[in-house]
């Protein structure tokens, strides 16, 4: 409808009617999307492991930056340059503000398009009217098709864009904790591989000397062949331990370079061995139900199912008739030339409402997809509680048995490495065979190796809870600067915080033994012949 007044005055009292109007249709607007009411979590109340000696702080993990949670100043610069650096952290950021985009594209969506439209018509007049042509010229502002959102399809639609925004944050906070973790537990693997070839370099070296020692006595005579050819194979074996453990200490290079997104940096402070690792162990497990509010990825999960619930509005309002409104306000003219001289005011409002009669079952296909698409966000919600309830239980489990194991593992390298001694002593009286001193030979070399993978196992589970309990994910304005919230590289503890939620101190962790403690072997375990 296209009219052209004389008077301005109606034209613009026309205009405030018709946006009367549809804001007033625009007030009556209704949701149809589902009521949600968060699932009840399908997991069991408690945890099983914690039961078991556990920690007994009262700052949850989430509560507790990581620079706080990690004492060494090597491994706080690490995990700073990883963030600052690594490219999966950097996708999940970028992920970010094309979410923001597409759900500021999908809100625009609510509101009219107002641009500056220039037009002209030219059509022939009937032999009745005198034949010839007709023209009209307008110039002005004009709204193409503005739907008026009457049943709430577009608000359903801007709801759901807006969850799949807030669930790529929460995708990006996900990333940050798993890749702290991973810095912390690459770096700690490296720590372990270091002290494990300094332990079979030294086992290699002695097995070097008993090879020679052992030689010396075959070639007078004093040795059988077969004493000789064990500690051949000794040595030999302690070579192929080396080489496997300097292959393994390249890998854990080459990953925490990814990890990173650069290399190394040569510039790093002092580290700490991985017996005087001091991290917060009093990490308090909590229920259950707390990790819907603490864990990011079960957050990020429940943001997508309320994405998947509000499509569900907008299947729904394809049902109900969808109203449109095409306008424009300006001036008039039947010649070009006088267009904008001698034009008329001019306006016009053109409503449409448009009813789905017959579609051939789109809508209902439409319906059940999104329906279909809820039940499937729900079963993700639901699995991702699941896991992250498993994945707690057994970093608590770990956190209640390898402290003990590590114990246990330091108490029989001291028995071996005195058995060795004795086993020694009893070879230089002639009371026992060479076989006696090699058997505890390789016995002490098995458990030094195992007791310091067990003791790396430790500090990584303890890594590993603190990241399932979902800590490592702070605001950067308001996690404390590194060399405040933990000890410098020495050791010195940070000072304890004013809030009446006091932070957890690191503390060095349970089980080790004391610096200079450790078992070692002796320089020289093969003596000469004893007398005969």
């Amino acid at each position: 409808m296209t009219r052209r007044l004389s008077n301005p005055g109606a034209g613009r009292r026309g205009m405030r009617v018709a946006l009367l109007a549809a804001a007033l249709a625009l007030a009556g607007c209704t949701s149809l999307i589902p009521r949600y009411e968060r699932p009840e979590p399908p997991v069991a109340a408690t945890y099983t492991a914690d039961l078991l000696p556990g920690g007994a702080g009262t700052t949850a993990a989430a509560d507790i930056p990581w620079q706080t949670f990690f004492g060494d100043a090597r491994l706080r610069t690490l995990i700073q340059v990883a963030l600052d650096n690594n490219r999966d952290l950097r996708a999940s950021a970028l992920a970010i503000e094309r979410a923001r985009a597409l759900y500021n594209v999908q809100r625009a969506s609510g509101f009219p398009t107002v641009g500056v439209g220039v037009g002209g018509q030219l059509q022939p007049n009937p032999k009745e009217l005198g034949g010839g042509t007709s023209q009209l010229y307008t110039a002005g502002l004009a709204v193409p098709s503005w739907e008026i959102d009457f049943f709430g399809r577009i608000r359903s639609l801007s709801e759901a864009a807006l969850a799949q925004f807030l669930a790529t944050e929460e995708a990006r906070r996900a990333a940050q904790i798993s890749l702290i973790a991973a810095v912390a537990n690459t770096y700690f693997a490296a720590l372990a591989d270091d002290e494990l070839l300094a332990v079979t370099e030294q086992t290699l070296a002695t097995r070097e000397e008993t090879l020679r020692l052992t030689r010396l006595r075959f070639d007078v005579g004093a040795s059988s062949e077969f004493e000789l050819r064990q500690a051949e194979s000794l040595l030999e074996s302690a070579r192929a331990t080396l080489a496997q453990q300097v292959r393994q200490r390249a890998l854990d290079e080459n990953a925490l370079v990814l990890l990173l997104g650069q290399p190394v940096p040569a510039d790093l402070p002092p580290g700490l061995r991985l017996a005087d690792q001091q991290l917060v162990t009093d990490l308090p497990a909590g229920l259950p139900s707390e990790l819907l509010t603490r864990r990011p990825d079960i957050r990020q999960a429940e943001q997508l199912l309320l994405s998947a619930n509000a499509n569900i509005g907008a299947a729904r309002a394809a049902f109900f008739p969808s109203i449109s409104l095409t306008g424009s306000v300006g001036v008039a003219s039947t010649r070009l030339g006088s267009l904008f001289t001698n034009g008329t005011f001019a306006w016009s409002v053109a409503p449409q409402m448009l009813l789905p009669i017959f579609d051939a079952g789109r809508n209902r296909a439409n319906l059940a997809v999104a329906e279909a698409d809820r039940d499937l966000a729900l079963a993700r919600y639901e699995r991702s509680i699941q896991t992250a309830f498993r994945e707690v239980s057994d970093a608590l489990a770990g956190r209640a048995t390898l402290t003990e194991q590590v114990r246990a593992l330091n108490a029989q390298s001291n028995a071996e490495a005195v058995r060795f001694r004795l086993a020694d002593l009893r070879y230089r009286s002639g009371a026992s065979s060479f076989l006696d001193v090699l058997d505890a030979q390789r016995a002490l070399f098995q458990v030094q190796q195992a007791a310091l993978q067990v003791r790396a196992a430790q500090v990584q589970n303890l890594v590993t809870l603190y990241q399932v309990l979902g800590g490592g994910w702070t605001d950067p304005a308001s996690a404390p600067p590194a060399d405040a919230a933990a000890g410098s590289a020495g050791g010195t503890p940070a000072a304890a915080p004013t809030s009446a939620t006091a932070t957890p101190k690191p503390v060095p962790m349970p089980g080790a033994l004391p610096p200079g403690t450790e078992t070692r072997l002796p320089s020289n375990p093969v003596p000469p012949a004893p007398a005969r």
